[in-house]
């Protein structure tokens, strides 16, 4: 049984007239016909009853109207899917983020694509460094990341989304508190709470700007995550210089300040590069439409 003989059944048996389907397929009401007949002769059954008056529907033509119905829209369906997933419409998008990006720009993500990419079901990995998602990018465990560049090692491209200022978090009752606008400079004599990592791009960052300002910063302690960094200076036990999207992430007992000569540090949409998924390219371009967008450069980076 074609496919193409059973949409002309279907149109014969929706309308029980051979002119009327033949113009609705726009094709010759005689290859209609014949097309008919050769469906009835590899079925080996009577589809139709015909007369000079009027055409209608055996027993065995009612089933199969039925079924034909069920497995058109099946095909449908599934020519509609299969485009969708071609032109990156629908699929799933495994998306990493750096533990800040998750407070300032998951939101925005998870509305843009929901707006943009309805089909696209969202896989989120949150709080992954840069070299992790360096790593689960090359390996196939992430499709896209939103992380600090450079990037790590070799095949990644990247798209710059946001620069960010730094930031100053201190205790509520610190004696930098008081005050609007801090310097570097002040931190002179602070003790620093800092990420755990070694490969954090944020502690790289602002390890350069205390040098820049004339000083190496007294690392007192280090915290695994945002949530815990900034519990430890809501304790008192040291400042932090963070970005300014943890300002998102509000606890009590710390404030944050500005600060003047603290640099800033870049957030980027990172993805493998010369990969071939098309909801990734959507996924890069709905975001760098709805973000502060930089044209594409493939990192090499720290390795």
């Amino acid at each position: 049984m074609e496919l193409r003989h059973l949409r002309y059944f279907a149109a014969v048996a929706g309308t029980c007239h051979f002119g009327q389907a033949a113009e609705q397929m726009h094709v010759a009401q005689s290859a209609l016909s014949y097309a008919i007949r050769q469906l009835e002769a590899d079925l080996d059954v009577t589809l139709f009853k015909r007369t000079t008056r009027q055409v209608s529907l055996t027993p065995a033509g009612e089933f199969l109207r039925a079924e034909a119905t069920r497995i058109l829209a099946g095909v449908d369906e599934a020519e509609q899917g299969v485009r969708s997933i071609a032109t990156g419409r629908s699929g799933l998008l495994r998306l990493g983020l750096t533990g800040t990006a998750a407070f300032s720009h998951l939101p925005r993500i998870a509305r843009t694509v929901k707006r943009a990419m309805p089909g696209v079901a969202l896989d989120i990995q949150a709080d992954i460094l840069t070299p992790g998602q360096c790593d689960g990018l090359r390996s196939g465990a992430l499709d896209l990341g939103l992380l600090r560049p450079p990037a790590v090692g070799d095949g990644i491209a990247l798209r710059t989304v946001d620069v960010e200022s730094f930031v100053l978090a201190v205790s509520l009752d610190h004696r930098l508190s008081v005050e609007p606008v801090v310097s570097m400079s002040d931190l002179r004599t602070e003790s620093f709470i800092c990420y755990a990592s070694r490969d954090s791009a944020v502690n790289d960052a602002v390890m350069r700007s205390c040098r820049s300002a004339g000083f190496v910063p007294r690392r007192e302690h280090s915290a695994p995550s945002t949530a815990v960094l900034l519990a430890l200076v809501a304790a008192g036990l040291g400042v932090a210089v963070v970005p300014e999207s943890v300002r998102a992430l509000p606890l009590a007992g710390v404030v944050f300040r500005d600060l003047l000569d603290a640099g800033t540090i870049e957030l980027a949409l990172a993805w493998r590069a010369g990969g071939d998924n098309p909801v990734v390219a959507v996924a890069v371009d709905v975001l760098s439409s709805g973000l502060v967008s930089e044209p594409v450069k493939e990192g090499s980076g720290r390795s």
